[in-house]
């Protein structure tokens, strides 16, 4: 049985009804995937709702979620899987469409992940903005990754003040600056934390912060957080988080980094013991150098919304399913459930 938990919100209340909610979501979505594509340069393309698994495209994310997987009559022979993200299918697609250093895409993604536990910021129905972009090889570095987070916290900063201009009594709470911290320095500071519990820490002292070097383990021997060992360099990577003050707590809004070479390939697959991947089709490309060097992340869309509309709950933004405990608490808590 999955868990699910519930964050009481204090003195809760909605700042629109459903309807004005509705309206919001477009105006948010609309202001910042513009603002997104302007700052990182990016052109919108389609992506796939899923693929075949010997494909290797699929993301695995920690290595237990179960994809969500079926036949198709027409195709004989093949298992096909909802996607989970699209990590490695953007830099396929970077390859094949025939981008430009510097030049980049970003897509609609859905996804369902049935074994998520649900809670106020959780559901089984994923909806993200997934974007990739091509690089050098003298980009590969920590700087060229916090100078890609500048530009995205711009498109946050950007969207509240937009939020600002169109909602009387809107307040801003996003600082002027993103600050920027390893997982390492963050469990130096907090050693005696969780890792969760030092995100909601340091959030809640910075407003805004990029928590870099995730997959790997710590001087604790403990992962920060996991990450699939082929698509993010676990030393130049990170999530983006806010501190949110309507559930008292961190709110991870990206995750994103700078993407595996061959080298940064073949040494995580090691340490995560799944060599066995390099037989297929996208990491044999990325073992001939057929792929492009690339940067790229995931934002998620109702995330955004739940933070600049101030919802409580991940359902009042987005449609999707719930269990009926979930649902009676919500209804006493007088919070509208799409």
């Amino acid at each position: 049985m999955g868990k699910v938990t519930f964050i009481r919100p204090k003195g809760y209340r909605s700042m629109h009804d459903v309807l004005e909610t509705q309206i919001a979501i477009k105006r948010i979505k609309d202001y910042f995937e513009k603002s997104l594509s302007e700052q990182l340069n990016l052109t919108r393309v389609s992506a796939p709702l899923f693929v075949t698994t010997d494909t290797g495209l699929n993301d695995y994310l920690n290595g237990v979620e179960r994809p969500v997987s079926f036949d198709v009559k027409s195709i004989e022979g093949k298992r096909i899987e909802i996607v989970q993200s699209l990590a490695k299918w953007k830099r396929m697609a970077l390859y094949k469409y025939g981008f430009k250093p510097y030049e980049g895409l970003y897509t609609d993604m859905n996804a369902i992940r049935r074994d998520e536990d649900l809670d106020n910021i959780h559901s089984i129905y994923v909806d993200q903005w997934d974007w990739e972009k091509i690089i050098m090889k003298e980009d590969r570095n920590i700087d060229f990754l916090k100078d890609c987070v500048r530009k995205i916290y711009k498109a946050f900063k950007n969207t509240e003040r937009c939020m600002q201009g169109i909602y009387k009594d809107y307040e801003e709470i996003l600082p002027d600056e993103i600050t920027f911290i390893t997982s390492q320095e963050l469990e130096d500071m907090y050693p005696d934390k969780s890792p969760k519990e030092r995100e909601n820490a340091i959030a809640k002292e910075k407003g805004a912060v990029f928590i870099t070097g995730i997959g790997g383990k710590l001087k604790s021997g403990k992962r920060h957080d996991g990450r699939s060992p082929d698509y993010d360099d676990w030393m130049l990577n990170g999530d983006i988080l806010f501190w949110y003050p309507v559930l008292d707590m961190a709110l991870e809004l990206s995750s994103m980094g700078i993407r595996v070479d061959k080298d940064a390939l073949l040494r995580q697959l090691k340490l995560s013991d799944c060599e066995d991947r390099l037989k297929l089709e996208y990491h044999q490309m990325l073992m001939e150098d057929k792929l492009p060097l690339t940067i790229g992340g995931g934002i998620g869309q109702s995330r955004i919304c739940m933070f600049f509309l101030r919802k409580a709950h991940i359902g009042e933004i987005q449609a999707s399913i719930w269990p009926q405990e979930m649902i009676s608490i919500c209804e006493a808590h007088k919070i509208a459930l799409l």
